[in-house]
């Protein structure tokens, strides 16, 4: 089948779409199937033209009506690749894919095969139900690449190889004494075993950790990913006699718990030597789980068919680097991470977990001493330089360090299309069309790439495009070169940033003097004003005192009694002498109180609060005796002169005190 990229070049050919970006959405609308995206046309409507070029690109042209014609297509030209009826349509259609299932349940194993298009989880469940005994409500289906999964999901979007291993577990039904041991081997299929494997060509050693429900020609597969052996090119040493099958758990394998040795290397004529127990399965799992109309032409990439089937022993089906049609950017990058470092170790560049704007931002748009440049690693699983570039060269302990002081390093995975056709997106919005057109023109064998990226004013710059078929020195003199040159224009940026700060802060100092000169302002002018509206309510306050004082002198003047005449018998003279030297003089009855006296003294001014009343000679204090007493018991008859004194310590009369 051809590839997604051999698709998007042909359709043009075959619908006349030249918009490349609506191509893709054509081909995404239809899955990526050439024989759905091409819209029905008459073989007659194809012009000689069209005929012309799509013979030049490869595609051949419908067979016209004529009876010269008329002679079936050979099997070299696909019919994917050029428009055809819908009478016709039904000769390429795929038959459906079948999936083997090996369930283990206790002391059992049940074998299943279903279709792929149309079967669920709970298919599974409800047919184990069945031949197992057990409660669908129950069972606990394990053994999932992909993690736990529910009873609706579909098989055909767990993306599932051929030939799949799971186990069923029933916590909830509790075990009899016969099968006491099948519990103890539930428990071992989730313990975690430790094997410590070495290359012995190599001179390395491998601290790979499974769980117990993996199978052992899973472990021969990542072994192969990180040695570039194939599974059936193995040779093994320390694996128990037990092992007799590579289809066995680890669990059931016999090996030792919680860390087991072995040793691998590459056999030196695999045709002649004898096979180890347990590898006459390798062969038959060597088999790829898609049609023979999916294997790509060997020819591309420069092997003959020995090498391409030595090879696809080491691309028998495994966990993806990227889960397909991810919603979210973080979950994917964290399922890359972990993938990444179960394949090629835990020494490997610190990938940055967010989406690509995110890793833009944080590359690109800080302060210009805290910038780095962007690196874009993309990944493809379909390539067969993909293993030797990232156990190699990314994972080298140079590559790391230099990436990680120098770089942010972002990855994506391009081996599935839907995740590709995301990215050519992602990049078409970030950093323009050539970017997107220059991932999309790589052909498969040229992956992985390592794309370098400097953020500038204006727009992002692509600095340099890695392919796969570098080395080492080749990779780090192209990084230390792309540093050079983004130093430089760093050194310019910094420049620039400083003298931008400097004019801000001369600014920000002038509006800080000129704020606080406002501030000053402000503050003298609400104190002066602060100031007159004490000084309004202080003359408030004394206007309002004075006016009760003559309220008061008012009210007590009315309040005398009318001063008698001079003919009147028991007449009492008097004369009062003021602080200022006046004098005041009345008559009174000598049968008037002196609260008459004390009341005429306040009338003028002068409250016995603050005034007192003397006599002159014997000196008396006439204000301390009882207000009630008359004026002739009181020894002022028949006339008496008196002087006013202020009290000492006598508050001023507010009013308050009134």
């Amino acid at each position: 089948m051809a590839s997604d990229l051999e698709v998007l070049i042909l359709i043009p050919a075959c619908t006349g779409i030249d918009n490349i970006a609506e191509a893709i959405t054509v081909l995404e609308s239809n899955n990526w199937d050439l024989v759905f995206a091409i819209p029905d046309r008459e073989p007659s409507q194809a012009s000689p033209s069209e005929a012309a070029d799509a013979a030049a690109g490869g595609v051949v042209p419908p067979p016209s009506s004529s009876p010269s014609s008329s002679s079936p297509p050979s099997s070299s030209s696909a019919s994917a690749f050029c428009p055809i009826s819908p009478s016709s349509r039904h000769i390429v259609e795929r038959q459906p894919r079948m999936i083997n299932f090996t369930v283990e349940y206790r002391q059992r194993s049940v074998s299943l095969v279903l279709e792929e298009a149309h079967s669920t989880v709970g298919n599974i469940k409800e047919i184990l139900g069945t031949q197992l005994g057990v409660p669908v409500s129950k069972m606990q289906l394990k053994g999932w690449k992909n993690g736990d999964v529910s009873d609706s999901t579909m098989l055909k979007t767990l993306h599932l190889p051929k030939n799949n291993s799971l186990y069923v577990l029933t916590p909830d039904i509790a075990a009899t004494a016969s099968t006491s041991n099948n519990s103890a081997l539930q428990e071992s299929l989730n313990q975690n075993f430790l094997l410590v494997i070495t290359h012995r060509e190599a001179q390395r050693d491998y601290n790979l950790n499974f769980p117990g429900f993996r199978t052992i020609q899973e472990v021969k597969r990542n072994v192969s990913d990180l040695t570039n052996i194939p599974v059936r090119h193995q040779q093994w040493e320390g694996w128990p006699a037990s092992a007799s099958d590579d289809s066995m758990t680890l669990a059931l394998s016999g090996i030792s718990f919680p860390c087991h040795h072995l040793s691998v290397c590459r056999r030196s004529s695999p045709a002649i030597a004898q096979e180890p127990p347990g590898e006459e399965c390798a062969d038959v799992m060597m088999i790829s789980d898609s049609e023979g109309e999916d294997f790509e032409d060997p020819s591309e990439f420069g092997m003959d068919d020995s090498e391409l089937f030595g090879m696809s022993s080491s691309n028998c089906p495994r966990s993806p680097m990227m889960p397909e049609n991810s919603q979210n950017d973080t979950d994917a990058l964290l399922h890359f991470t972990d993938e990444f470092s179960s394949r090629y170790g835990e020494t490997h560049p610190m990938f940055f977990i967010g989406s690509l704007d995110a890793a833009s931002q944080e590359a690109f748009y800080g302060k210009a001493r805290d910038r780095k440049l962007l690196a874009i690693y993309l990944h493809n699983d379909d390539s067969v330089l993909s293993n030797v570039f990232c156990s190699q060269l990314l994972c080298a302990d140079s590559i790391v360090s230099y990436l990680s002081q120098n770089f942010v390093t972002w990855a994506w995975d391009v081996t599935e299309d839907a995740n590709k056709s995301k990215l050519l997106t992602v990049c078409s919005r970030n950093f323009g069309n050539v970017v997107a057109r220059t991932v999309r023109t790589n052909k498969t064998d040229q992956f992985p790439l390592l794309l370098i990226v400097m953020g500038k004013r204006t727009s992002n710059e692509v600095l340099n495009v890695i392919q796969g078929n570098t080395t080492l020195d080749e990779l780090l003199m192209k990084l230390m070169g792309a540093v050079e040159i983004f130093t430089a224009q760093q050194q310019e940026d910094i420049k620039d940033e400083d003298e931008r700060e400097a004019r801000e802060m001369v600014k920000k100092e002038q509006d800080e003097a000129y704020r606080l000169s406002l501030e000053a302002d402000r503050k003298k002018r609400e104190e002066q004003e602060k100031k007159e509206a004490e000084l309004v309510r202080l003359e408030q306050m004394k206007k309002e005192q004075e006016e009760e004082k003559e309220a008061l002198r008012l009210s007590l003047e009315q309040g005398l009694p009318p001063e008698p005449d001079q003919e009147a018998g028991d007449i009492c003279t008097l004369r009062i002498r003021t602080p200022s030297g006046e004098f005041l003089e009345r008559r009174f009855l000598s049968t008037c109180k002196l609260q008459v006296l004390f009341d005429f003294v306040a009338s003028k001014g002068y409250p016995s609060e603050e005034y007192k009343l003397l006599t002159t000679f014997p000196r008396r204090n006439v204000t301390d005796l009882d207000p009630g007493s008359t004026l002739l018991e009181a020894k002022l008859f028949p006339q008496e002169t008196l002087f006013l004194g202020a009290k000492e310590g006598a508050p001023p009369r507010t009013l308050e005190a009134a």
